[in-house]
């Protein structure tokens, strides 16, 4: 068979009936899939290829690639595929792949999209971005180099991903002649490695040219030892993630509640896993409420049933509180609620994780605050050795334990990508820092639950005849924070009010005495702190804080534990140059002499509320005229 005959056909089927054409194209099924592997295995020029002999570049396109191969190219006079991927400038000028590159075509059977993922190790974070929605991975492997490290890497990150379908292209065959001992060594190496490593995932092995296109769209004379599938065939015939998915229990994350008008209300989502129909009962979480589905809505009319991978609207036979971050299940299986979990993390940011500081979590619509604890241990990915880590660093992968401030709605990641698959982003730049797998939910989180009480902090506060409130003093080290609080106290405590001062300084005489100064521990300082507060104003206290808390996520932090109203931020702006003038401790001395590391202002950084409730400059302010103010704007503090 020639390569001709191989080839995507539908050209005539356009000439002839082109709404036949689109009615067929609508209606294939699409694999997603990746490639990867080491720098210059040839993963650019593979899907270049796939391009090419799929009959999905334009006569203007492949014009430009005939220039741009014969002035930038690697391949002498002849056609460069990788430039059909490689878009960026200084991919073209380095010859390697920095950023996912994604790209789009067709066959007669199915329709793909392929993400090019680069070899370097420093953008694991892009090929780990790539497999994130990939069917199938295809590791490329030079035939004359062998499985080396970066493959190894590439594989078990494919597998850590939750990619079913590996597929080992040895490339560049056309180099050794073809030599089909040193194809079968490949294959064995390859195999003997994903037994050590534990991947159980399908994997297939092909001998493979993409720049010769051996064996992609057609058998290749050159290999007549070789009596597998193409791979385009194995493309075309591998059973996709979604019909997997579909006969699994019915989950179905809720995106919107759809209510155009007050005769309808209805509930929107992709559905994930499963399959629903009209008479079904169901349970929306995490609230555990029941119902029964009366019907299954889309654009085009009411459906019979609907499956995995279709976005509908979901009717129910009674009124259920269900909203936007609730997740609709069969009501007989449902998945797990759960607030603290085991969890496979990949890091994904120049900044290094911040142990306790408080994150944004989303894992599908569902968006909670979440601290991660000190990784439990790092892999290394290159040797599959578990190594000791106090955070993570950019591309480091590490398990560790997760806290979110409320139950979220999951399953084990290897049971769904929908439900335990998440992104973490930093509060302040909103910044994607990390992806992360769950595993399970802690022991702890199902065994202890929180104690209702007939007394609550309503009660409490009546009976001291005040408002509960934490006011928080923030400000550089001397600016006079503790002096003030002090003052304000005193006044307070005139007034009757009944009120508690937490100091810096005091709780690091007991509380947090085990506490350093490195980010780690002012993050679990202030956490503690703050859990404190929120204990002493559960009993009705008016509590003063004290402290430098130099980061404006821990203050969020705290402020987001307490009742809207009831964190008061306090700045106390005081320059740089007076505090350190001041210096009434000595400790700007020791900071400039280098005795005193991690010191705020000096060599570790103090970030300004943006927005405080209340501001008191003690350069224009005494500590009394300070304290009146604050009282002033207090007023009332019922």
């Amino acid at each position: 068979m020639s390569q001709a005959d191989t080839i995507y056909k539908t050209d005539a089927l356009i000439a002839e009936d082109i709404d036949a054409y689109l009615e067929t194209h609508q209606h294939k099924s699409l694999l997603r899939f990746i490639t990867c592997g080491s720098v210059d295995d040839g993963k650019s020029t593979l899907i270049g290829r796939l391009l090419y002999d799929s009959k999905m570049i334009f006569e203007d396109q492949l014009e430009a690639l005939q220039a741009d191969s014969k002035r930038v190219g690697t391949q002498g006079q002849e056609i460069d595929f990788a430039l059909l991927v490689d878009g960026l400038a200084a991919e073209r000028e380095q010859g390697i792949t920095i950023d996912v590159a994604y790209r789009f075509f067709a066959t007669e059977k199915r329709k793909f999209i392929v993400a090019d993922c680069p070899g370097h190790e420093q953008y694991t974070r892009n090929m780990i971005t790539g497999a994130s929605t990939a069917d199938l991975a295809i590791l490329l492997v030079d035939a004359r180099k062998g499985i080396i490290v970066q493959t190894r890497r590439h594989a078990y990150l494919a597998h850590l991903i939750g990619v079913k379908n590996v597929v080992l292209a040895v490339n560049k065959m056309d180099l050794i002649g073809y030599d089909q001992d040193r194809y079968n060594a490949i294959c064995d190496d390859f195999r003997a490695f994903v037994r050590e490593a534990g991947i159980a995932e399908n994997y297939t092995c092909i001998p493979i040219s993409g720049l010769a296109g051996d064996n992609i769209t057609s058998v290749s004379e050159n290999t007549p030892w070789y009596q597998g599938a193409t791979l385009m065939e194995h493309l075309e015939t591998v059973e996709l993630n979604n019909q997997q998915d579909q006969s699994k229990a019915f989950r179905m994350p809720v995106q919107w509640v759809n209510r155009p008008n007050l005769d309808f209300r209805g509930f929107s989502g992709l559905i994930s896993t499963g399959s629903v129909k009209p008479g079904d009962a169901v349970r929306v979480l995490p609230s555990g409420k029941t119902s029964t589905v009366t019907k299954v809505v889309t654009l085009d009319g009411d459906l019979d049933e609907a499956v995995a991978g279709q976005s509908v609207t979901i009717c129910f036979a009674d009124e259920v509180d269900c909203s936007r971050g609730n997740v609709i299940s069969v009501a007989d299986n449902p998945p797990e609620v759960s607030d603290q979990f085991e969890t496979t993390l990949v890091w994904m940011d120049d900044d290094p994780l911040h142990v306790g500081r408080s994150y944004w979590l989303k894992l599908g619509t569902q968006i909670v605050s979440a601290t991660v604890q000190q990784p439990k241990y790092t892999v290394n990915v290159n040797t599959m050795e578990h190594l000791a880590a106090k955070t993570l660093e950019l591309n480091a992968i590490g398990v560790a334990e997760l806290a979110t401030d409320k139950p979220i709605v999951f399953e084990p990641y290897a049971d769904s990508r929908a439900l335990g698959g998440f992104i973490l982003i930093d509060k302040i730049t909103n910044r994607t820092v990390g992806a992360g797998m769950l595993h399970f939910s802690l022991r702890r989180a199902q065994n202890v639950h929180w104690q209702a009480t007939d007394i609550g902090r309503e009660e409490h506060a009546n009976l001291k005849n005040q408002k509960p409130r934490v006011l928080w003093f923030t400000g550089l080290s001397g600016s006079g924070k503790s002096t003030i609080a002090n003052e304000v106290e005193k006044r307070l405590n005139l007034m009757n009010r009944h009120t508690f001062l937490l100091d810096g300084d005091n709780v690091r005489h007991g509380l947090n005495k085990d506490l350093g100064f490195t980010e780690a521990d002012r993050i679990e300082n202030i956490r503690r702190v703050g859990e404190v507060a929120k204990l002493m104003t559960d009993a009705g206290l008016i509590v003063l804080t004290a402290f430098i808390s130099p980061f404006r996520a821990e203050r969020d932090m705290v402020r987001a534990m307490m009742p809207e109203g009831e964190f008061v931020e306090i700045f106390v702006d005081t320059p740089l140059e007076v505090a350190e003038e001041r210096d009434v401790k000595g400790l700007y001395k020791k900071a400039r002499s280098g005795a005193l590391k991690n010191f705020t202002g000096i060599d570790s950084p103090y970030e300004a509320p943006f927005n405080p409730e209340i501001r008191v400059n003690t350069v224009e302010m005494t500590a009394a005229d300070a304290a009146e103010h604050i009282i002033r704007l207090l007023m009332p503090l019922k």
